[in-house]
């Protein structure tokens, strides 16, 4: 008789949650604050570092963009390394590199030496985005997902909200290089909570191992990446998406990932993602609505700090801080989030969730320079219950009905989704901003622009309302832990 590696949910209460399992779940926030806090901070960060090193903005804005590409090609490699190196030697390596990247960060000499060591930190948070949700969600075993979810993705949804907060801070009491160096203590801490509390899932030494797919890596990460690198590149060009720095890059990037599709829709096995899964309606329908929550949820956030600057006159720390109602929303919401999609499914709680979050963010499309910060505040307290409400169903649903063996691909493939979802958006709406708040001369002026701007993110949270009855409505109960697989099938 077998036994399982992973802390099984195999209780005779089936809605009680193996203690096992929670200790895993927290074991993977805490390495995963780091990277999620670290990529929001430094994005606050930039204007300092610039002064630091005496360097141009526009060569310091690589600090970024070379994170954010060294995360987009280590993404599709997570599956295929999980299956050589197994789930927990893997989570410990790259956070493990994340932290050598960090340390190097914080000793960087000039912006060339932080540029490269941001890279650093770019694969191992590449690796650790996707495998975070693989290695839960292959030990519930399909069970209480919506709990599980809602609180294993705490991070990645308070993270844009808390970041700048917390960078904020950092800047206004310490050197710059506190916002590398606050990263060790997570990742010591993580790596330690891993080696005891993750299971031991290396794969077995006579099983055959798994091969890289050349062709596909080739393809597929570039790709992305180049799709990335040129919607990061609208916000500062001049001619927006019809500009050679945006339109080359991206259209060359489409072009491999188009050769990719064709690839690996050719193969029968062993492509570097498997891309077949988008016939499984619920992943299908988790990605395109997790691309619009990128959009809704990193787009808005581009807008909200700089409306608060621009138009209302904060500094960096004070628009921090005046978008902390929303964090608040998401974690009232994140706990019911999660108990409902286990009873209703992912379909009515998401529809609730961007219903919501549409409407905490019509307010920002009607505010002028004098709207009552306390009617604004109270607006995003919505908006964060809004999104955390769509955003956990919509997690746990990417892996409705999928196999074990399953659940890597589709967790690469729902996070290229939302973070790409999340490109698009910052690009779209930094385009739109710059149009209508170019001529801008008075603060009224200004908040006009910001108004059609916001109108434009409530568009994208509105698209997604319909998209929702798509996902899978109420799940079904699942076979007793005890029940052999042929017995469950025989039940149904």
């Amino acid at each position: 008789m077998s036994t399982s590696h992973g802390p099984g949910p195999a209780q005779a209460d089936p809605d009680r949650i193996d203690p096992a399992l929670w200790r895993m779940a927290f074991t993977i926030i805490v390495g995963t604050l780091a990277v999620v806090f670290d990529s929001t901070i430094v994005t606050v960060a930039l204007n300092d570092l610039a002064k630091a090193f005496h360097a141009p903005l526009a060569t310091i804005q690589w600090v970024s963009t070379a994170y954010l590409l060294a995360l987009f090609v280590t993404i599709p490699i997570a599956g295929w390394a999980q299956s050589r190196l197994g789930g927990k030697r893997l989570w410990i390596a790259a956070l493990g590199l994340f932290l050598l990247g960090s340390v190097l960060c914080a000793v960087a000499w000039n912006a060339t030496s932080l540029i490269a060591f941001r890279a650093v930190q770019g694969v191992g948070g590449g690796v650790m985005m996707p495998l975070m949700a693989t290695l839960v969600m292959q030990a519930a075993k399909g069970r209480n997902i919506g709990k599980i979810m809602a609180t294993v993705t705490l991070p990645t949804a308070l993270g844009p909200i808390l970041g700048p907060v917390l960078g904020g801070a950092i800047l206004s009491l310490a050197d710059w290089r506190w916002i590398f160096l606050v990263n060790i203590p997570f990742c010591v801490v993580g790596g330690w909570l891993a080696w005891r509390n993750l299971p031991d899932d290396r794969p077995a030494s006579d099983r055959p191992r798994a091969r890289l797919d050349v062709v596909g890596l080739l393809l597929l990460s570039p790709g992305v990446a180049a799709v990335v690198y040129g919607l990061s590149r609208v916000e500062g060009s001049t001619g927006g998406f019809a500009s050679a720095e945006v339109l080359v890059p991206l259209v060359g990037g489409l072009a491999l990932v188009g050769g990719f599709t064709a690839w690996a829709l050719t193969r029968t096995s062993g492509a570097l993602v498997n891309l077949r899964l988008f016939r499984h309606r619920a992943l299908a329908s988790a990605s395109a609505l997790g691309f619009l929550s990128g959009a809704t949820l990193y787009g808005a956030m581009l807008l909200l700090p700089l409306y608060f600057q621009q138009v209302r006159g904060q500094d960096a720390l004070g628009a921090g801080m005046l978008l902390i109602p929303q964090g608040i929303g998401a974690l009232i919401a994140r706990t019911r989030a999660g108990h409902y999609t286990d009873q209703l499914g992912p379909r009515w709680v998401a529809f609730a969730g961007f219903a919501l979050a549409t409407a905490g963010t019509v307010p920002f499309a009607f505010a002028t320079a004098d709207t009552s910060k306390v009617l604004l505040m109270a607006a995003l307290v919505v908006r964060g219950i809004g999104v955390a409400t769509a955003v956990v169903p919509l997690t746990g649903a990417a892996f409705f009905g999928l196999g074990h063996r399953d659940i890597p691909d589709a967790s690469i493939i729902s996070r290229v989704a939302q973070q790409v979802g999340g490109s698009v958006g910052t690009a779209v709406l930094a385009v739109i901003l710059q149009h209508t708040t170019g001529g801008a001369r008075t603060q009224s002026a200004m908040a006009d622009g910001f108004d059609d701007a916001f109108w434009w993110s409530v568009a994208f949270t509105t698209v997604a309302v319909p998209l929702c009855l798509l996902l899978p409505g109420r799940p079904k109960p699942p076979a007793p832990a005890d029940t052999t697989e042929s017995e469950a099938v025989a039940r149904t």
